[in-house]
């Protein structure tokens, strides 16, 4: 039987990612870095995140307070010294500090404390896998580009947030100072809603599209295209990974790559219908950041009370993202039995449906604690 390590449980892509090891009732003895001050503190935050994703009370009892370990990636040594290490076989990683804001933590918990805990699992001698979640954006791309999947790093590559910066940087420091460990790195594109709850998990990221939407203005062309996945195709593919005996490579997008990317004018029609409305379509305009920055006293008329400041830097920095207009290969995890993505269109009715009554600003706060 697998004994599986699991980090970011109580996050977005690590509850999509423990919910369909639930659902699958998969032969695994589960132990679940949980940050909480007891035991059972943890077990309620984990089942209060899976309570997100609809998960009937008989599959969440199947978790105990034995599966559950005490511990946070900003303090490793309070965890690292349990024996219950020592059994581990098999390791998900999705912990991370996520924030596209300057939050002090991402440094210490992205890499330093990931890079402790890597070092430790690399000296348990029955590990068989360590799955680390990366992120496509940590290869800084090249706008227009279609990204291939590679370990290699651009030394001077320019990053728009310290977040991909750090992801980059945890990936080349386990190689070097890591060889023996099984290391496999996933790295998925912009993971956005649920194709079956929409934002009910999280409304990470899908408030963008919405903001630019009720702007009618944005940095991006409507022409450009964007990578998207829902969180819980990415999970199935975390889960494929690591139960895959074998893998040829040690790199894997998890994106919809070339013929599953949409473009901003397909999300516009999709929110458009499931709004009934009509699309922004020709009232839309491509502008600079600094004709936003001039809408600064019309940002709460549009949105209603926020914090214009945090609206401006958001849109500074998803506006540039937007324009990468990249896409990201997704061959490798095709080749190994993974069905296509669905299109991001496909299932925005549900990420609109989920969202009815929540302001802008109340949806960003995820991206930016």
């Amino acid at each position: 039987m697998k004994t599986l390590l699991l980090t970011g449980a109580t996050g977005f892509l690590g509850g999509a990612a423990l919910e369909k090891l639930l659902k699958d009732n998969q032969g695994v003895n589960y132990l679940i870095l949980v940050r909480a001050e007891n035991v059972q503190q943890g077990l309620n935050r984990i089942r209060a995140n899976m309570e997100k994703f609809n998960i009937n009370k008989t599959t969440l009892d199947k978790l105990t307070p034995e599966n559950i370990l005490l511990g946070d990636l900003s303090e490793p040594t309070h965890f690292l010294s349990d024996t219950r290490i020592n059994t581990v076989t098999h390791v998900v990683n999705c912990a991370a500090v996520a924030s596209f804001g300057n939050n002090p933590l991402i440094w210490k918990v992205n890499v330093e404390g990931t890079l402790a805990f890597a070092q430790r699992m690399a000296q348990v001698k029955g590990l068989k896998r360590f799955l680390h979640v990366g992120t496509a954006m940590s290869c800084a791309p090249e706008p227009g580009s279609l990204v291939a999947e590679s370990a290699e790093f651009e030394e001077t590559a320019e990053h728009l947030v310290e977040y991909t910066r750090s992801k980059s940087t945890i990936e080349q420091l386990m190689r070097q100072s890591c060889p023996q460990l099984p290391l496999v790195i996933a790295r998925p594109s912009i993971v956005v809603g649920h194709t079956r709850l929409g934002c009910q998990p999280s409304s990470s990221i899908f408030w963008v599209f919405s903001m630019a939407l009720m702007l009618r203005k944005f940095m991006c062309s409507l022409q450009d295209n964007i990578d998207v996945i829902p969180v819980d195709y990415c999970a199935d593919a975390l889960v494929m990974l690591l139960n895959c005996e074998t893998l040829d490579n040690d790199v894997y997008h998890i994106s919809a790559g070339e013929e599953s990317s949409v473009s901003f004018a397909d999300i516009d029609r999709a929110i458009a219908a499931a709004l009934e409305k009509p699309p922004v379509g020709d009232h839309y305009a491509q502008v600079s950041y600094e004709a936003l920055l001039q809408m600064r006293r019309q940002l709460k008329d549009i949105f209603g009370p926020c914090n214009e400041r945090l609206m401006l830097k958001a849109m500074r920095l998803y506006g540039s993202f937007a324009m990468l207009n990249v896409r990201f290969s997704n061959e490798k995890i095709l080749k190994l039995g993974m069905p296509k993505p669905p299109r991001f269109t496909d299932y925005i009715a549900c990420c609109v449906q989920s969202t009815r009554g929540l302001s802008i600003p109340q949806q960003m706060v995820v991206d930016f604690k």
